[in-house]
């Protein structure tokens, strides 16, 4: 089989291995699309070499078909389609015993801490894998974990409808979050620089602004009356989208922190108390919003062709992580499927 593999900074190598058969409660998937997403371009720049050793397998957002049952893999069947849910929580700590396994203190992530799926055979714990709908293209279905991540961050926000909400960063994440908060009813106004990505929401129907020719909050203020926005999303990792999250909302009004921030921030505190505005923090996902994303993905609320811009070989994984890394792609996504013939 072939995978990739992280030997060092910028250093990808595709290199044939031998397929690991499964054990008791496992089952061997035969991964057909991988996506990339921000955290793999961390670890391809060498940040995470904390977490990722030499001749590691990275990636996690995936589809494919069940190729083998392990002893005791029940429920699944051979052939099936499938996609796997890439945390592996260690059921004692704080977090664990509180019911917050998706923010275990030490969870086992499926491509940092331990072998991930960009390879064309992937052998993972059945408890992790969830089934997908035989008429969802595996294209499509690869784009389940981050819209998991999307539908966490939604429900973190507790967005209804008829809210004002402005997400700030229209990544791929950021513009995940916009569609799913509009299938809730929000009003949603998504603020992103880059006009390759504005082209894009604005294909799929999502409002976007550049903020460096609009004036966000005098914007916001217009369309509210002067309230404010009742939630806010920071996607962009930013100090100036941070203070633009912070700047939109209204009297009591919710700012989801989405990116990953790779040095603390200022923030504007006075602002927080003189609104009784509340800081949610958004980390992950849980099971349920795997399922929801399935669900979202299968009945194309979830634009998936249009966010899809690229289709790489295996082969081509170098060239798949310099268009994701220099822009004007949202999405991209590695087919494993050859690997498996």
């Amino acid at each position: 089989m072939k995978a990739v593999v992280y030997r060092g900074t910028r250093d990808l190598r595709v290199e044939e291995r031998d397929p690991e058969a499964p054990g008791r409660g496992q089952v061997r998937i035969e991964v057909a699309y991988t996506g990339i997403c921000g955290t793999d371009l961390h670890i391809y720049h060498g940040d995470m070499d904390t977490r990722v050793g030499a001749s590691a397998i990275i990636g996690h957002e995936m589809s494919g078909r069940i190729a083998a049952l392990g002893e005791d893999a029940t429920g699944l069947t051979v052939g099936q389609a499938v996609t796997v849910m890439p945390t592996r929580p260690c059921g004692r700590c704080a977090a664990c015993r509180r019911g917050l396994s998706h923010i275990c203190h030490a969870m086992n992530f499926l491509g940092i801490d331990s072998p991930g799926a960009m390879q064309s055979s992937w052998t993972v714990p059945t408890d992790l894998v969830l089934p997908l709908p035989e008429d969802l293209p595996l294209d499509h279905a690869a784009l389940v974990e981050p819209v998991a991540v999307a539908v966490h961050d939604v429900r973190r926000g507790d967005v209804t409808a008829d809210d004002q909400v402005v997400v700030v960063g229209g990544g791929p994440v950021g513009v995940l979050i916009a569609t799913v908060a509009r299938g809730r009813g929000a009003r949603v106004l998504l603020v992103e620089p880059d006009p390759f990505r504005r082209d894009v929401a604005g294909r799929i129907g999502v409002e976007a602004v550049d903020p460096t020719t609009t004036d966000v909050v005098a914007l916001v203020d217009d369309r509210t009356d002067g309230a404010g926005a009742d939630v806010a999303f920071e996607v962009s990792g930013s100090a100036g989208g941070v203070a633009t999250a912070v700047d939109v909302l209204t009297t009591r009004g919710r700012l989801v922190m989405v990116a990953i921030h790779p040095r603390p921030r200022e923030i504007n505190l006075h602002r927080f108390f003189w609104r009784e505005l509340e800081l949610l923090g958004a980390r992950l996902y849980q099971r349920d919003d795997m399922v929801e994303a399935i669900r979202l993905v299968a009945s194309g609320a979830i634009p998936a062709r249009q966010l899809i811009s690229r289709v790489e070989p295996v082969e081509a994984a170098d060239a798949a992580f310099a268009a994701l890394e220099g822009g004007g792609v949202m999405k991209v996504l590695l087919d494993l499927s050859e690997g498996n013939r």
